[in-house]
């Protein structure tokens, strides 16, 4: 997956000498977006808030994570359906979304009849465009009923958030950081957070608890930071 490191990817460093006496503190993650890792956990897509959560994979193997937005409505990454070897983008029928996807379990399979990139989006120009990292895919038949939608919170710095997707470290399983935060907002309009996510995490819902408490969609994943955190697209500017 092209979940894109906002930072050099960093070494791993240990700290102290093994022997009596010593402790090694545990490792830095060679992934993007990571710490140690430590604070990401398995969660149950069968349960709310994360019924919304999809796994979608190309027919080039490529694979990134979305969520349900509609019945028929699911979104992710466009970079994640971008082939810049032919510099176009996938063509809808090669694309499936796996709702609720666990170790080659899932609820529904859908293949998208069509898809929508925003304007302002430009894969030749990721960084400058990143905000608008976003792709809204049409489904061929109903993938989620609305009871289970979460609607759209506008992000403010210092929100509880939360962020899972299926990593890649751990693809065959929803796993993700549910005690993270919201850090701001950059000028270009990109949502900063510190929850632990690396590649295969492209296109996953940032939930943000809103002031009355409920949980709701405030972000879509599109990249990581050298250590625990990284930057998505929000869904209302």
């Amino acid at each position: 997956m092209k979940f894109r490191s906002c930072l050099l990817i960093s070494f791993l460093e240990l700290a102290g000498l093994g022997g009596a006496g010593h402790t090694f503190a545990r490792p830095q993650s060679v992934l993007p977006g990571l710490g140690n890792g430590a604070r990401r956990e398995l969660i149950d897509v069968n349960k709310a808030p994360w019924r919304i959560l999809a796994r979608v994979q190309t027919e080039l193997g490529v694979r990134c994570t979305g969520f349900a937005v509609a019945p028929t409505v699911v979104m992710t990454a466009a970079h994640c359906l971008w082939l810049p070897a032919t510099h176009h983008y996938i063509q809808p029928k090669d694309i499936h979304v796996l709702m609720g996807y666990a170790r080659g379990g899932y609820r529904q399979h859908a293949q998208v009849a069509r898809f929508v990139i925003p304007a302002g989006y430009d894969p030749a120009n990721e960084a400058g465009t990143a905000s608008n990292d976003r792709a809204t895919l049409l489904m061929d038949h109903p993938v989620a009923v609305a009871a289970d939608l979460l609607p759209a919170v506008e992000v403010r710095d210092g929100m509880s958030a939360m962020l899972v997707g299926y990593p890649q470290d751990r693809s065959e399983v929803p796993f993700g950081d549910v005690e993270c935060h919201i850090n701001g907002v950059t000028v270009s309009g990109l949502v900063h957070h510190d929850c632990e996510a690396t590649k295969g995490v492209s296109g996953a819902p940032l939930l943000v608890r809103a002031p009355e408490g409920a949980w709701g969609v405030g972000a879509l994943a599109v990249g990581a930071d050298v250590g625990p955190g990284g930057l998505a697209a929000p869904l209302i500017r």
